[in-house]
């Protein structure tokens, strides 16, 4: 009998395209998640992989996406702001969250979790509340955009007149989000920390933000590790890139692709002493 097993994406922006070697891994071992976790650009995978995309169908999307730059510019106009007046009225030109799913997201990933082939949750973060929200039905792309609205990038979502930002300021790698009847837990970091530009003494106001963040999460992660471990903790190496590095995509997989056997070598090693016990 296969082992049951749990994937929980975490967030880091671009850094997430690393997601898609795990998520291959375990389907060229025949082994598919039967529950899955996300927050962030993990919700995005983990909602693609449980409408039925597998790896090799999300990595072609990913190249796909993200091969030209002027296609992503196009993109990008049709989430520019309607009225002159949006750009200053919060002090930032945010992007609406809900907008960027539709414009982006394949069109496999549909608009209700019912839809779903794969058990899945999304991690977000109630603003006012200040409490972890997670999503398990129910309009599945808006909860995605919640889960994806980092601040200062995204304008809050509003989801049934609460208010939402990015899943990872609770909770990074909601890997205790999946069920308790799971064999085998598989988490994946993506978080990486700031990275140190060479040109630069001092990191810009962008970078700062972004890295007080990274900071933050990492914070977060490390005390629920403490409590709390997944079975198998996955943490590609991505610190060489930034967070909204997403036209390096080609990049990030050519070197994230190690993960891949880093995953199927944890795995059997582990199903071996499973079954020696």
């Amino acid at each position: 009998m296969s082992p049951r097993i749990g994937l929980a994406l975490g967030g880091g922006g671009a850094r997430g395209f690393a997601h898609v070697h795990v998520i291959e891994a375990l389907d060229e071992m025949g082994l598919p998640p039967v529950a899955i976790s996300g927050c962030s650009i993990g919700a995005i995978f983990g909602a693609g992989r449980a409408a039925g995309l597998d790896g090799r169908a999300l990595h072609g999307i990913v190249h796909h996406t993200f091969r030209n730059a002027g296609e992503v510019w196009g993109r990008m106009w049709q989430l520019r702001p309607k009225k002159f007046g949006e750009i200053f009225s919060t002090g930032f030109a945010q992007f609406d969250a809900e907008r960027t799913i539709d414009v982006f997201l394949p069109p496999e990933i549909p608009d209700d979790f019912a839809a779903l082939q794969i058990p899945f949750s999304v991690v977000t973060t109630d603003f006012y509340d200040c409490r972890e929200v997670e999503f398990t039905a129910g309009p599945l792309r808006q909860a995605i955009a919640a889960s994806i609205a980092i601040p200062v990038i995204f304008k809050p979502v509003e989801i049934a007149g609460r208010i939402f930002i990015d899943g990872g300021v609770v909770n990074p790698l909601p890997y205790d989000r999946l069920p308790a009847e799971i064999d085998i837990v598989i988490a994946v970091d993506v978080i990486g920390g700031p990275t140190r530009q060479p040109t630069r003494a001092r990191p810009s106001a962008m970078e700062s933000v972004f890295g007080a963040s990274q900071i933050l999460m990492q914070s977060v992660l490390t005390e629920k590790l403490r409590t709390r471990q997944p079975d198998i903790l996955i943490k590609p190496p991505v610190d060489a890139f930034r967070v909204l590095d997403f036209m390096k995509a080609s990049a990030i997989l050519k070197a994230t692709q190690p993960v891949k056997d880093e995953v199927k070598r944890k795995l059997e090693a582990l199903l071996e002493k499973q079954a020696a016990e």
